[in-house]
């Protein structure tokens, strides 16, 4: 498949829920055939920047793809109530919302971390019958406790840098089971998620009271049931060294429920940065049904 060049996305904001969401809209490129659109939604304390090369890719070879900022994220509105809106129903909530809003009735997913447990959580409820195909990148019904511990322990509490370039120092470390990243991503995942705190420094681009999620609903990331009721094709991506989707966990994802095509991303953790060709030609083939 000879693809073109992708189109320059469009920074866009809509109301969602009486809250304001920032998303990235990339069209299909000019002379590209129309596959449809895909919702691409970023992992816990990330943005829905980090989903640049996958839309790219994806809009080179004709979809539309929504790239949100989660609530509390990036560009999007804090919650002023983040005892029950950081939670997974409350952002599935988001994306009825916005999915409406934009006038879509049909749509691929692919979610990593937390935005595929929202696709999962979408898919058994308030979007059920209409999303085609799910990819769940390094993400599955049941999480290890102890990865849960470790995002806890720098997500509630974000560091600060006097510099940006500290603040890629920083990253790099703590994101380093992504896999490779140039240079050139590693300054776009860093300058696409900083805020500048009054006192000058640098931090991470997100509330760090998202982490109630993890005090206010302690279960949050239970879905075996909703896990079980999927009844659309499922592509799982695990990290080959993810401490956060458990080999076994994988394991059972293939033999219950929708019975997903189970794939291991070697070089990765948790979670692989979907930016290198192995990975994005994966979910652009498993979306065209090959």
């Amino acid at each position: 498949m000879n693809a073109v060049a992708a189109h320059t996305p469009r920074s866009r904001y809509l109301t969602c829920e009486g809250r304001e969401i920032h998303f990235m809209d990339w069209v299909p490129a000019p002379g590209a055939a129309d596959h449809g659109t895909v919702i691409a939604w970023h992992g816990l304390a990330r943005t829905g920047r980090d989903m640049d090369a996958l839309a790219a890719h994806l809009s080179a070879l004709g979809y539309r793809v929504i790239c949100p900022d989660t609530i509390g994220r990036g560009l999007s509105q804090w919650s002023p109530e983040p005892k029950t809106e950081y939670c997974l129903a409350f952002y599935a909530k988001l994306a009825r919302s916005l999915v409406n809003q934009l006038g879509l009735e049909r749509f691929h997913w692919v979610g990593t971390s937390m935005g595929g447990a929202i696709g999962m959580v979408c898919a058994d409820g308030p979007l059920r019958g209409r999303i085609q195909r799910l990819v769940l990148n390094d993400i599955g019904p049941q999480l290890a406790q102890a990865a849960i511990e470790r995002i806890r322990s720098y997500a509630g509490n974000p560091a600060s840098f006097a510099t940006v370039g500290e603040l890629e120092s920083y990253f790099r470390a703590i994101y380093k089971p992504y896999g490779f990243m140039s240079d050139a991503q590693w300054t776009l995942l860093t300058e696409s998620s900083t805020r500048r705190l009054p006192d000058g420094r640098v931090t991470p681009h997100y509330d760090p009271a998202m982490v109630m999620q993890f005090t206010e609903h302690p279960a949050d990331y239970d879905r075996w049931a909703e896990y079980d009721r999927i009844d659309v094709p499922v592509l799982c991506l695990r990290g080959a060294e993810s401490d956060l989707l458990l080999a076994d966990t994988a394991e059972a994802m293939r033999d219950r429920g929708p019975r997903a095509l189970v794939v291991t991303i070697v070089g990765c953790g948790h979670a692989p940065a979907l930016n290198v060709p192995e990975q994005l030609l994966l979910v652009s083939r498993f979306f065209a049904g090959l």
